[in-house]
């Protein structure tokens, strides 16, 4: 059954079948404006839990998992629960799609508090042995399918609610909360580190933000709870200009009539994945090899590049509404080909925290910034009934052959060497980036003004 709205928010009958929102950003239920924020600040939860093991975790492995573990460890809690997010993306987009968006949401984030804190009661590998290490790497695989469930539903949900000239400056908003959450999480580590000492930090300092993370996925359960609903547009679910039946599940999104859409947003979304490992976990990894940064000075350098990449977008999801969501897209992916190798280039040899700094924020800015307009454009790819599995397995299944690169990345650094193979990445990213947005509809900023519906239909012709 799916939730209701309230009596004191419900809309008229005649709202619920008009295509659309209910009526200007002014005129929004509390329910629906409370969906737009839980979307906002719920994706900087989300991505809190996804930077903690990337930033708050690394320094502290040793300590928890052993003095003898490899290197390439850290790479691989962070894999682990990258691999958990296709499961989460197509088993929750499904559960979303049939059950309703605000139910689904509630049961991800519980499920992502619990993981959170069990890792932050992890026992040392001086009592478990190796089975520290297995335990962190399977409650970050459990902890991705419940990431995923999370924005499959709550984000298609804040982008029905959206009115349609406001989408793209919400989706812009939401994924900005990832370069947010991943300054947030940067700085604090860094004020731990200078606080606590590391000796100190790596005994219990990291379990800290861990703790936090889960606390902030409690209060935002909280949220949802009393505020949020399904938006009006889901009562139409199932119908195409409320007349055409629209069959749902996985395999219309998969192998049927929406299979193209995932294809074209797979592609493109496979080249986002290979730009943010090569920008933003690779880049982390390589800025403090050789001792060329401490630690503290790669976490500071890069929180201040996600900062700037933030702001840049939200700047980007708005301005596709502007322009159109291909051709920015498209813009981006070439501004990425040219300008993202000699950036990352300056960025690993600077050799100082300010010239990091300011070579990782622009770098991140001609890359991943394209990131802002693309929860409006996921949402306006699939109908209400198979938009959440259809964002989700967009999202999320394009996720696995970059998430690999600890396999390959080393095969291809044997024949251009450890910073060539990373270079050829984010060319690759750049091209994919390029093709899926040249593969998808060419809609006019007029196109898209309209129900999330009629978009989708328009977007398939």
């Amino acid at each position: 059954m799916r939730s209701r709205l309230p009596a004191t928010d419900a809309p008229t009958i005649d709202e619920v079948d008009r295509p659309g929102p209910v009526g200007p950003p002014d005129r929004l239920p509390p329910s629906g404006r409370a969906a737009l924020r839980a979307g906002v600040v719920g994706n900087f939860i989300d991505n809190v839990h996804v930077f903690l093991p990337l930033t708050a975790l690394t320094p502290a492995l040793a300590t928890v998992a052993g003095p003898g573990v490899a290197a390439a460890t850290g790479a691989i809690v962070v894999i682990a629960m990258m691999l958990g997010r296709p499961v989460g993306g197509v088993v929750f987009g499904r559960i979303s799609d049939r059950l309703g968006r605000t139910r689904t949401t509630q049961v991800a984030i519980a499920g992502t508090a619990g993981c959170a804190l069990l890792i932050a009661a992890m026992p040392t590998h001086e009592l478990l042995g190796a089975g520290t290490i297995a335990l962190i790497l399977g409650l970050r695989f459990l902890g991705g399918i419940f990431v995923a469930g999370e924005y499959s539903a709550a984000i298609p949900l804040a982008m029905e609610w959206s009115p349609p000239r406001r989408r793209g400056l919400m989706s812009g908003l939401i994924l900005s909360m990832a370069p947010w959450a991943q300054g947030a999480i940067a700085f604090a580590t860094a004020t731990l580190l200078l606080v606590l000492g590391p000796e100190e930090y790596a005994v219990w300092g990291w379990r800290l933000l861990f703790v936090v993370g889960a606390l902030l996925s409690l209060g935002m359960l909280l949220y949802y709870r009393s505020h949020v609903v399904d938006a009006p547009i889901t009562r139409r679910a199932g119908r195409d200009g409320n007349t055409t039946p629209v069959r749902g599940g996985v395999r219309q999104v998969l192998a049927g009539r929406w299979s193209g859409a995932f294809r074209q947003a797979f592609v493109m979304m496979t080249g986002l994945w290979l730009l943010t490992n090569t920008t933003v976990l690779l880049l982390t990894a390589r800025l403090g090899e050789g001792g060329a940064l401490a630690a503290t000075e790669v976490a500071l350098a890069m929180g201040i590049a996600s900062v700037v990449q933030a702001l840049a977008m939200a700047l980007a999801g708005h301005l596709s509404t502007v322009i159109g969501r291909r051709r920015l897209l498209t813009h981006w992916g070439i501004a990425a080909l040219l300008l993202g190798p000699p950036l990352w280039w300056a960025a690993v040899g600077s050799g100082s925290l300010a010239r990091a700094a300011l070579c990782a924020a622009l770098l991140q800015v001609v890359t991943v910034a394209a990131y802002g307009p693309v929860s409006a454009y996921l949402s306006e790819r699939f109908p209400t009934a198979v938009r959440s599995t259809g964002y989700g397995s967009a999202y999320s299944l394009s996720l696995v052959l970059p998430a690999l690169y600890p396999f390959y990345l080393p095969l291809l650094a044997g024949i251009t060497g450890p910073r060539g193979s990373v270079l050829l990445l984010m060319v690759l990213g750049a091209a994919l980036l390029i093709l899926g947005a040249r593969l998808g509809p060419r809609l006019t900023p007029a196109d898209l003004d309209g129900d999330l519906d009629a978009v989708a239909l328009a977007g398939e012709r």
